[in-house]
């Protein structure tokens, strides 16, 4: 049967194994074979190596760091500058080094690697190569990052005291989260600006069906496990990860699958062309750059007389449709020459789900991170003094330096002022990048009718303009919590799609699913719950994401990453990734690369002028600003009360600030409301209580109100069920400074749109 798609490159076939869920334990198990299962027992271990075990240590450490991007032999141009000279001309010492703690640290990536624990493992002879190695990976986001409790979005506590610069962050995805939680670790003050009001961008699991099924409506597959920084964040966070079973039947309308033969044979076919579509470009040279992949795809496919029949001509426009879905956009457009310049750097290992959604990943990358939601960022205005950028409603943020991570989509529509205008070099480049579009309509059942050993399956269409159109069904049932099938809309049939009802199209997707598993005599029900994405409608987004159009290439990539205003203004997201364009390892990546960069240009800047960076880290907010917060609260139940950060505060979503009141014994006080109590009764109790507070959302504060009146039971929920940690007042004012400051930002614009409706009427 045909290989599941990826959203690198389709797959070739690979040899059928044994259904089963990923277990990233194997990995553990494998690397500590070599290194050992604990810190002293590899110290022991190394000083008694003999000489033939140290070269196969050596040798093994080597593919780790190859599989992570680095060369077995030679340096990354950025490492040849953290190098004296002669370390630089004779570098294999440093090499073996920087390999050493790359494994060693990907061996338990749920701690820190400390300089000393290296220092302890390796020759005194070679201390300052530690000392750059360190330094560098650690610098670079190679290693000691991540979501675990042991890498807080905060200094840690050895980290010297000293100025700071501060940065805006544009966007709340991968690449900006990322870039966030990393800046902050460096000691840099920094603050986010999400146009939505969620986290995650084109990354988004969505709850349906009552909330109990996880659906993933944007990036969905971890494509490839093997040295995956996503992977990383699973380790840490304890997630299962579940592999993309291999098995993907194909069938026909009528519910026919089709036959192994022809399938194995087409499956050949659709490879020889890629293939001979190598050939092609090559023997073309410069030719090819004028050139669609479709269009030599097609040439090749006369040439050689193949899939002629109706039959075989069907399931080629399949395999065709999922060359659409992994590049997000249609062959037509795709350039022959470069469109597939990255799966030099894809990544091995299994294609894996992540049990409960991507989420999960999103909202730990955001722990401690201060983000504003429904800022809409307007205009960027950059220059050697700093930016300056203007939200919708006229809000104005100012900061040394910005990094700005939205979709190219974005940059392509123009929705964002940049002044002076960006230069014409990389206005070239974002003009001449494509950014296509991947659709899916998402269903929750009431029980799962389809085969429960898949994860994916086929339905081929007759009319070739519309092969994109359901081809693919992506089955969620093992990791999203229920029933759950996914359909996907690929190449010309997703922009067809955004045009038409979404109940127009769920009867579509039925009809389907009805004429496969009817004839079989399976019942397909009416589901629980849908939902159709629209991504090219979506003004944050207006894509899905990047492919290599024809006219383009991979530097375009290189140059949609290039910082402007002398290291002011920088760039990241998946679409300034040439290694991993289009994945959700890539946004993640570019996110700590431009990280990297801007705590590079930060250093120089607060050497060269100290006085002007020395502010406050954390600026907090004026003394008594909680208690003017919760004067007027979204939501009061017993001795709880939360404000929304959101202008419409019943938002489920929506970031805001929960208060618990209690007393000094640490019990919840007497039973019934305060206000019912005599004046000097309250009084005496207002100075016997204080205030615990916690950042939540407003769909955890519905959980709580929902709990019953018992407000202890209501703590227990929250604290252990919820597993939310709750704060003081100094606490609070220093980690959530930014979110109140935005809660009274939008009090304040609320008060003015009632008095603006009370001035209408």
């Amino acid at each position: 049967m045909s290989s599941p798609p990826s959203s690198g490159r389709p797959p070739r076939r690979a040899a059928s194994v044994r259904a089963a869920s990923y277990d990233e334990s194997l990995v553990d198990n494998a690397l500590e074979a070599y290194l050992g299962n604990s810190p002293s027992r590899r110290i022991r271990r190394l000083r008694r190596l003999s000489p033939e075990e140290r070269q196969r240590e050596t040798e093994t450490e080597a593919l780790i760091a190859l599989s992570l991007g680095f060369p077995i032999d030679e340096l990354l141009p950025a490492e040849e500058a953290v190098l004296a000279a002669p370390d630089a001309a004779a570098p294999n010492d440093y090499i073996v080094v920087r390999n050493h703690i790359l494994a060693s640290w990907r061996a338990d990536p749920r701690v820190p690697l400390p300089r000393a624990r290296v220092l302890e493992t390796v020759a005194a002879t070679y201390d300052h190569l530690v000392a750059a190695a360190h330094g560098f990976l650690t610098r670079e986001g190679h290693v000691n990052f991540g979501v675990s409790p042991a890498f807080p979005a905060s200094p840690p506590p050895d980290a010297p005291e000293g100025p700071a610069a501060s940065v805006l962050v544009i966007g709340a995805g991968l690449a900006g989260l990322a870039a966030a939680r990393q800046l902050l670790r460096f000691g840099l003050r920094v603050l986010v600006l999400e146009g939505r009001a969620r986290p995650g961008g084109r990354v988004y699991t969505a709850r349906l069906g009552d909330g109990q099924a996880a659906v993933e409506l944007g990036g969905s597959v971890i494509t490839g496990i093997h040295a995956n920084p996503l992977g990383v964040l699973a380790r840490q966070l304890g997630i299962p990860l579940h592999k993309v079973r291999d098995r993907c039947p194909l069938y026909y309308p009528d519910g026919r699958t089709v036959g192994t033969r022809l399938d194995r044979v087409i499956d050949l076919v659709f490879n020889t062309l890629l293939d001979h579509a190598t050939k092609l470009r090559e023997a073309l040279k410069e030719a090819a750059e004028g050139i669609s992949l479709g269009e030599g795809i097609e040439r090749l496919r006369r040439l050689y007389s193949v899939a002629k029949t109706e039959e075989e001509r069907e399931v080629l426009d399949w395999h065709l449709a999922n060359l659409e879905f992994s590049n997000a956009g249609c062959l037509s457009e795709l350039s022959l020459a470069h469109w597939d310049q990255d799966d030099q750097f894809e990544m091995g290992g299994d294609h894996c789900f992540l049990a409960g959604g991507n989420s999960r990943l999103v909202h730990a990358l955001c722990d401690g991170v201060p983000v504003l939601y429904e800022k809409t960022v307007k205009r960027i205005e950059h220059g050697v003094d700093g930016v300056s950028v203007t939200v919708e409603g006229g809000q104005v943020f100012q900061a040394d330096m910005a990094l700005c991570t939205v979709p190219l989509g974005v940059l392509k529509s123009g929705s964002i002022q940049f002044e002076p205008e960006l230069p014409q070099r990389k206005l070239g480049a974002i003009q001449r990048l494509g950014f296509g579009l991947l659709n899916k309509v998402a269903m929750v059942f009431p029980s799962v009718f389809w085969d429960e050993d898949i994860d994916t399956f086929g339905c081929l269409n007759k009319d070739s303009s519309k092969r994109g159109e359901f081809f693919l069904f992506y089955s969620y049932h093992t990791v999203s919590g229920g029933p759950v099938l996914i359909a996907l809309v690929a190449g010309e049939a997703a922009l067809d799609f955004e045009k038409v009802d979404p109940v127009v199209t769920l009867h579509r997707v039925l009809a389907i699913l009805r004429g496969i598993y009817g004839p079989k005599g399976v019942t397909v029900p009416d589901p629980i719950q849908s939902a159709c994405t629209r991504w090219g409608s979506d003004p944050f987004c207006c894509g899905s994401y990047s492919h290599i159009r024809v006219g383009s290439s991979g530097t375009d990539y290189d140059i949609l990453a290039e910082s402007v205003s002398d290291d002011h203004l920088f760039f990241a997201g998946e679409a300034t990734n040439r290694a991993y364009p289009a994945t959700m390892h890539g946004a993640l990546l570019s996110g700590l690369r431009e990280a990297a960069r801007i705590f590079r240009a930060s250093q120089s800047r607060v050497n060269s002028d100290p006085k002007k960076y020395a502010l406050q880290r954390s600026p907090r907010p004026t003394d008594g600003i909680l208690e003017d917060l919760f004067a007027e609260p979204d939501l009061e139940f017993g001795r709880f009360s939360f404000v929304s950060s959101s202008m419409t505060p019943d938002d489920p979503q929506s970031l805001g600030l929960l208060r618990i009141t209690l007393w000094k014994d640490l019990l919840l006080g007497p039973v019934g409301d305060q206000k019912d109590q005599e004046p000097a009764a309250e009084k005496a109790a207002n100075q016997e209580a204080f205030h615990l507070y916690a950042t939540i959302f407003r769909q955890q504060a519905d959980q709580l109100q929902l709990a019953g009146d018992d407000d202890q039971a209501r703590l227990g929920l929250l604290c252990k069920d919820l597993c939310v940690k709750l704060m003081g007042y100094d606490n609070t004012c220093d980690v959530g400074n930014s979110l109140i400051l935005s809660i009274v930002s939008t009090q304040k614009a609320r008060k003015r749109l009632q008095s603006a409706k009370k001035f209408r009427s």
